[in-house]
């Protein structure tokens, strides 16, 4: 049995011990060959051309977002990051998954931890799903900094940030005790709250890359909110909403409990939490959070948020399916496809990083349209127009 060849990248002796023992006790995983900082890493995945790469971000000489950069665009492998959970190791985290990394896994505290354990199981069940993954060569990008990129340099040029409304607080009556914790709604102007058409959108491994295309591509006046599960840890949704507003046209949140739902604004549940849609008391469309079981593995559940639109007949709903391993979200959109909604949208192999979500929809023969990623936005815009 042919196994997968790994390379381990961390400027950290004992991680890159650690990480290649936990590696190795699985028997279809072989560690074929480490490096101290990016640039030997870049130079080995060229000698010794390994299935998947595991790369630490914080390192000296080339640290691994420039080297991500670098092996995607001269000999592309597929990489698994290790994040920090620093606020500013979440930003980079989004933007390695934006440059083309296959997924991340969570490092522990500290450069040396014990508890890095905990994460083995999920660090190898991404290296088997990486190597059989499709990987997508990137430009690479004139004049990369000796550091850490900044956000807005690395931002394609789309359009001036657009002014936000000031916020104020607004109150709300006492949720259940599971969403106790959730993230509380700020007041919003209800002249956005009337619309007849929403969107909801689920999307696991490649997903922040796949969001970006999708979001980018829609004008700034888009006539519908959009609901967005993205299978992601706390702390890391929120710094995708904010890496993705600062790149598209429409506003970008992470979704609060509670939050009255406006068109041209697109909403991302929080790590850890379900979301779904209801009616406040009068009438207007909100996103709620809750804490409650896992369902297929996952909190958020894409089938979660797509079955809690059922019963909104009155509203066009649209429910896209993008790149993912699994099956979360398939079987809530054939209910809804079987309710009549037939403006459902299944991403096509051909861009899927991972083709598990799409391909367990058109399975279920509950897909309008299969579309390449970068067909999707010009589509959805006109059977919601």
């Amino acid at each position: 049995m042919r196994t997968t060849k790994v390379l381990v990248v961390d400027d950290s002796a004992f991680m890159r011990k650690y990480i290649s023992d936990l590696i190795n006790a699985d028997p279809a995983l072989t560690v074929v060959g480490t490096a101290k900082n990016g640039e030997d890493g870049v130079e080995q995945v060229k000698r010794i051309q390994p299935d998947v790469v595991t790369m630490d971000i914080e390192m000296p000489v080339m640290n691994g977002l420039q080297a991500l950069e670098k092996i995607m665009s001269e000999c592309p492998v597929p990489v698994i990051m290790l994040s920090s959970l620093t606020d500013q190791g979440t930003k980079e985290t989004i933007m390695a998954l934006e440059y083309g990394a296959f997924d991340f896994i969570k490092k522990p505290s500290g450069s040396i931890s014990f508890d890095i354990h905990k994460v083995g199981g999920l660090l190898r069940e991404k290296l088997k799903a990486a190597a059989v993954s499709r990987t997508v060569r990137t430009k690479p990008k004139a004049g990369p900094p000796p550091g850490l990129p900044p956000v807005q340099a690395q931002s394609a040029p789309i359009t001036a940030a657009k002014p936000r409304e000031k916020m104020r607080p607004r109150a709300f009556e006492p949720q259940a005790e599971e969403i106790a914790h959730a993230p509380s709604a700020p007041f919003v102007s209800r002249n956005k709250s009337a619309f007849q058409s929403l969107v909801a959108v689920g999307t696991s491994t490649g997903g922040p890359r796949a969001l970006k295309e999708l979001l980018s591509a829609l004008p700034e006046h888009f006539p519908a909110p959009i609901v967005i599960v993205q299978h992601m840890p706390a702390n890391f949704t929120k710094s995708l909403a904010a890496r993705l507003d600062s790149l598209c046209r429409i506003r970008v949140v992470e979704a609060a409990n509670g939050q009255t739902l406006e068109a041209g604004t697109a909403y991302i549940a929080p790590g850890g939490f379900h979301m779904t849609v209801a009616k406040d008391r009068n009438g207007a469309y909100q996103a709620l959070l809750n804490r409650s079981e896992l369902r297929g593995g996952h909190r958020p559940s894409v089938d979660t948020l797509f079955e809690s639109l059922l019963p909104w007949k009155e509203l066009r709903r649209h429910i896209v399916l993008l790149t993912g391993m699994g099956s979360d979200g398939a079987k809530s959109m054939k209910a809804l496809y079987d309710d009549g909604v037939k403006s459902t949208f299944a991403e096509s192999e051909e861009t899927c990083v991972v083709y598990g979500m799409p391909r367990s929809a058109i399975e279920l023969n509950c897909v309008s349209y299969t579309l390449p990623l970068q067909d999707i936005a010009p589509q959805l815009l006109h059977v919601v127009k």
